[in-house]
């Protein structure tokens, strides 16, 4: 007797067949009220080191560790029900060597439930994405502003203004398609490039800060919604929640000065016997 296992996500497949046809509408997310909200909507959830950044209150991704990024991971997956949902691989992960990257990704994938990991572009990667796509581990590149890099690569810089970093850029995505990568986060590079590579691949290009015409789009949720007063340029907000949650503080906190919360509606009175 065999067991079928049935699930509504999407999958790696169904992803991969949107090349070139339907954009691919993506979003971050590091919790399971938020992964909940954005579930319906998307195609695929990133849970992102940039949690790092967003959640925590780090300077940079670097500080992000493995234990970390499962902890969001579970949180997401027990939030949605329908999105492919990609779990990115913290910086000194993955980078020593093949097999410490299947190491990492094997426990990602087995405490979180996820469908997918995610590598930046580095020195030897496109071994490690063959050594994981061969082993049953779907795998995501990143390519362009590398957040793990910040440090040797001097802050986050647009890149691709130089023939050189062009075709650099262009020689990672390549090397990671030819992988096996199933799609590419195309990071802060001048549109022309991120056109380019878009062509020049077989799997969708997943934009951010890149170019309309790449296959997908993917935000930080919390700069979409608006949550930060400063975002940056390629982010279209689509809310001002800093503004709104700024506001309803401080209706509460004055409510709570004056005494009128709570009230007589929101509190609980003795059961009379």
């Amino acid at each position: 007797m065999s067991l079928r296992i049935r699930s509504t996500r999407l999958t790696v497949p169904q992803i991969v067949s949107r090349k070139g046809k339907d954009k691919i509408v993506c979003l971050t997310a590091y919790s399971a009220p938020m992964a909940a909200l954005l579930d319906a909507h998307v195609d695929l959830l990133l849970v992102g080191d940039s949690v790092g950044m967003v959640v925590h209150g780090l300077p940079s991704t670097v500080g992000v560790t493995l234990e970390m990024m499962i902890l969001h991971g579970k949180a997401v997956i027990r939030g949605s029900e329908r999105a492919l949902v990609v779990i990115d691989m913290p910086f000194g992960s993955y980078e020593r060597s093949p097999a410490q990257a299947y190491d990492s990704a094997v426990k990602i994938m087995q405490e979180t439930g996820c469908q997918a990991v995610k590598v930046e572009a580095c020195e030897g990667i496109a071994d490690t994405v063959a050594f994981l796509v061969k082993r049953g581990i779907p795998v995501v590149g990143h390519v362009g502003i590398r957040p793990q890099a910040v440090h040797t690569d001097g802050g986050f810089k647009t890149k691709g203004h130089t023939i050189d970093e062009r075709q650099q850029i262009l020689a990672d995505a390549r090397q990671v398609s030819d992988a096996g990568a199933f799609a590419i986060v195309v990071e802060g590079v001048v549109s022309e490039l991120a056109d380019e590579i878009t062509r020049a691949v077989s799997i969708p290009t997943i934009g951010i800060g890149a170019s309309s015409e790449c296959d997908g789009q993917i935000l930080v949720v919390d700069d979409m919604l608006g949550l930060f007063e400063w975002t940056p340029r390629f982010v279209r907000r689509y809310a001002s929640l800093h503004t709104l949650i700024d506001e309803s503080v401080a209706a509460y906190a004055m409510d709570v000065r004056n005494a009128v919360f709570p009230n007589s509606s929101e509190t609980y009175a003795a059961r009379k016997t």
